[in-house]
């Protein structure tokens, strides 16, 4: 019996062993060669469309497996940076255990956007494809690069700096001009002025600071913008409306004084009441008790000077300000702050508060 017992013990350690040996050989991994991308294909071109249903799939990465000599969980890093830089600046895109990956218009241009690419302009981005097993600082593997020109967008208007003596010539805080459109130079917007001020370009990164393009008036005082030997512009302390061509190489700058008027205002569509501009918020306010009307027949404008040539109204009821749009309703009687933001270039909005 003894001797029966110790041939069941041998023959268990025997079994053991030999797991053991088998899990020692299943858990030897060596780098056996990297993933090989199937697409994009190297010099593919993808012009970004604004105006295409942004969830489309803009692109598709695909790849082989990545060989360890032997099967295994694999996890799979893309990563993709501006040509040139040898993926100093690479984004992740996923770390995924699938072999193909897909982004949307909207994230493929936003990651084109944190990369500091051109809108509208043709560049040119690099992407390779990471292999490694549990952590990823384990047998690394690199796909060969495959490089793809890429045309991304933007949909925010080109926008210039104006700072100066109304807030202490700092450019990263100064109240900015938008143009019409990307590509153009008619910039405009409103900023209360007080003495000097100057126009300041953003710099690569889109920021403002001294050291980038700024112009000036070329010392006539007539409306011309010069880069070289110019002087500081200036104005008198009011509320402007402000504009700058920096192509044509103009500017100018007309003070605007706003008021609401309306059959919902306690003097109808007759006489304006005027706003006051309040520096804390950089909105224009105003309190009346105003009478409940229904728009866009009936209601309350924002217009400037007490005459109807520049007026704002609102044309869709979505708070957001058109000129010449429709009277702006008023869903029932009471007290109400009115307030005018303009701070926003281009994009006016208003609202109004019952108190």
């Amino acid at each position: 019996m003894k001797y029966i017992h110790k041939l069941t013990y041998l023959f268990v350690i025997a079994i053991v062993l030999c797991s053991c040996s088998d899990d020692d050989e299943k858990l030897t991994l060596t780098t056996q060669g990297g993933s090989v991308i199937n697409t994009p294909n190297n010099g593919q071109t993808f012009v970004l469309n604004p105006l295409e249903e942004q969830t489309n799939i803009a692109i598709t990465i695909s790849w082989d497996h990545s060989d360890y000599g032997t099967p295994t969980g694999i996890n799979y890093t893309i990563e993709m940076a501006t040509s040139g830089t040898n993926f100093s600046d690479a984004v992740t895109l996923a770390t995924i255990s699938d072999t193909y990956f897909t982004m949307s218009i909207a994230d493929f241009n936003s990651t084109l956007g944190s990369l500091g690419l051109i809108p509208f302009t043709e560049s040119s981005v690099d992407i390779r494809i990471m292999s490694s097993v549990g952590d990823p600082s384990q047998l690394p593997q690199y796909s060969e690069t495959v490089t793809i020109l890429v045309t991304p967008f933007t949909t925010d208007l080109p926008k210039i700096a104006v700072p100066g003596n109304h807030q202490g010539w700092d450019p990263p805080t100064a109240p900015l001009l938008a143009s019409s459109a990307f590509g153009e130079t008619d910039y405009e917007g409103y900023v209360w002025l007080d003495g000097d001020y100057k126009f300041l370009a953003p710099n690569q990164s889109g920021m403002f600071e001294w050291g980038s393009t700024d112009w000036g008036d070329d010392g006539s005082f007539s409306g011309v913008l010069v880069e070289e030997d110019e002087v500081n512009c200036t104005a008198v302390s009011n509320y402007y409306f402000v504009k700058a061509n920096t192509e044509e190489l103009t500017y100018s700058a007309e003070a605007h004084s706003w008021g609401v008027i309306g059959n919902a205002t306690p003097t109808g569509w007759d006489s304006d009441t005027d706003m006051v501009y309040d520096p804390d918020t950089k909105t224009l306010r105003v309190t009346l008790d105003l009478v409940a009307q229904q728009a866009p027949d009936n209601g309350l404008k924002f217009r400037v000077n007490d005459d109807w040539t520049i007026n704002l109204g609102d044309t869709d009821a979505d708070g957001t300000m058109e000129y010449s749009g429709d009277n702006i309703g008023v869903p029932e009687s009471g007290n109400y702050t009115i307030v005018l933001d303009l701070s926003n270039p281009r994009e006016y909005t208003y609202s109004l508060i019952l108190n």
